[in-house]
């Protein structure tokens, strides 16, 4: 039950790890306790694991619902492979010392892409 939607979380829970862990050597290294601290690179670091998690959540609740109303295997690794190759992109893009716009881009499209799709089928499904 809920194999794919599994897989996916389990995947994207190492994404949020590996942002977290960024985030805490960050801290380390700038000696930063709470927020920012002023510094862009931990702004960065922190916005990478911020956005990660408000767009995770989501994308899961959307991928378990779609594979308990039936949704073809095919479409949810579709799906799931967005939401994961999204937020890679997006968390290496905004935990770079430098910015990357095209991971920046690629990744919120891909992640956004992901929400509409699913949230659209979601809605079509219960209506039909």
């Amino acid at each position: 039950m809920f194999a794919i939607t599994s897989l996916y979380a389990g995947l994207l829970a190492l994404v949020l790890l590996t942002l977290t862990w960024r985030v805490i050597q960050g801290r380390h290294a700038h000696q930063v306790s709470l927020g920012d601290g002023g510094d862009k690179s931990m702004m960065r670091r922190v916005r990478a694991h911020g956005n990660a998690a408000e767009t995770i959540p989501i994308g899961l609740i959307l991928l378990g619902l779609a594979e308990a109303q039936g949704a073809p295997g095919i479409a949810l690794h579709a799906l799931g492979v967005c939401l994961l190759v999204g937020r890679v992109l997006h968390g290496l893009a905004l935990s770079r010392p430098k910015p990357w716009p095209f991971g920046r881009i690629a990744g919120m499209g891909l992640t956004l892409l992901m929400l509409g799709v699913a949230a659209i089928g979601l809605v079509v499904h219960s209506i039909l």
